[in-house]
């Protein structure tokens, strides 16, 4: 399925090179004000062309709105948005048919639909597809915003380079807003050049590099969500594993978590004013799959891009051989710098669900 959600849905359609790309977005609430220059911020720093870190297919990415607003306000009707491919080179794909690329879903794809699917730029297996999902996010964002829940991200890590992660406690609000409009989203703007430096290496030697990137939900009401199989951990990594190229995810002190004891784990209560609070945050903001009005933290490790341009080792679909590929076609050299507003886009449409199930819309 390419539709996720309940009380709000997202249905994302099209292929890599195909002529359009989009989303449907169902269950928003009316008379919501939707800024699109917002909305363009927020794919620009998605789109590819942009910066070295990027692959250099420039793409405009700009979202034409089919149904579901009106003078830039939500009509309650079905949104639908529709981004144009303007700038494929589908040629530098053809010797995917039979040659699948090492970790890349080229071979399970092909199995699944028969060899029926298009491998064109990765059709619908495509990072490109991450287009429509922070349109919808860009969307949601601003309806969040407007209840005073903000979300943000950085780039906590690429290789072995480390951003400094959030203070889990109390996130400061300029922080918040600088990260949500950052192409090169960094906490610590000093670990930026050696970075970048890191990234252009894997480049230049053919090659490509891993991150992980680090979110927060600040301002998300505490008594939303739900225990066992539907809670926020769950909606949101639900969400998060439809990202291409994710593949891991923890909340609060995660795996981190399992090598301490109870008494350093546990987030001791108190009040503050009326409010119940934690002096810590290992617990990322959610307890039995519920909030408990901490900022929700989680963190998302983002595999190296598998399209490279050094000679792998593949096999011939049509021949059943072993045999080489070299890929050619524009790739990023490390997926987690354009992945962050990707991020931030999906905690945004799992958290207008959370909500609207709730009725805390």
């Amino acid at each position: 399925m390419s539709s996720w959600g309940n009380a709000v849905k997202i249905s994302i359609f099209g292929e890599s090179h195909g002529k359009a790309i989009g989303v449907v977005i169902d269950g928003l609430p009316a008379g919501e004000p939707i800024s699109m220059e917002e909305v363009c911020i927020q794919m620009a720093r998605r789109a590819p062309g942009r910066d070295k870190a990027a692959t250099p297919r420039l793409e405009k990415d700009f979202p034409e709105i089919l149904s579901g607003m009106m003078n830039d306000t939500t009509t309650g009707a079905p949104l639908c948005a529709v981004i144009q491919n303007t700038n494929t080179r589908s040629q530098d794909y053809g010797n995917l048919l039979c040659s699948p690329r090492p970790a890349h879903a080229d071979y399970t794809g092909s199995i699944r639909y028969s060899g029926f699917n298009d491998i064109r730029g990765g059709g619908h297996f495509s990072g490109r597809l991450t287009a429509p999902l922070v349109f919808a996010g860009a969307v949601c964002r601003q309806i969040l915003e407007r209840r005073g829940i903000k979300i943000a991200a950085h780039i906590a890590s690429v290789g072995s380079i480390e951003d400094e992660r959030f203070n889990s406690v109390s996130i400061p609000d300029d922080l918040l807003d600088r990260l949500s409009g950052a192409v090169f989203g960094l906490i610590d703007q000093s670990r930026e050049e050696s970075m970048r430096d890191l990234i252009e290496q894997c480049r230049l030697s053919q090659d490509s590099i891993g991150g992980t990137i680090e979110c927060a939900v600040v301002g998300f009401p505490a008594g939303a969500g739900s225990p066992m199989f539907d809670g926020i951990e769950n909606r949101i990594a639900s969400i998060v594993f439809g990202i291409p190229a994710v593949k891991g995810i923890e909340f609060g002190s995660g795996f981190a978590g399992a090598s301490l004891r109870g008494s350093q784990n546990n987030d001791a209560f108190y009040y503050d004013g009326d409010t119940v609070r934690t002096r810590t945050n290992n617990h990322g903001g959610i307890l039995g799959g519920i909030s408990s009005g901490m900022p929700i933290i989680f963190r998302v490790a983002v595999k190296p891009t598998p399209s490279i341009s050094r000679v792998q080792q593949t096999v011939s679909l049509a021949d059943k051989t072993n045999t080489t590929l070299e890929i050619k076609g524009r790739h990023d050299p490390c997926i987690a710098v354009r992945a962050v507003p990707v991020i931030e886009a999906a905690a945004a449409v799992a958290a207008v669900n959370i909500l609207a199930e709730v009725n805390k819309l």
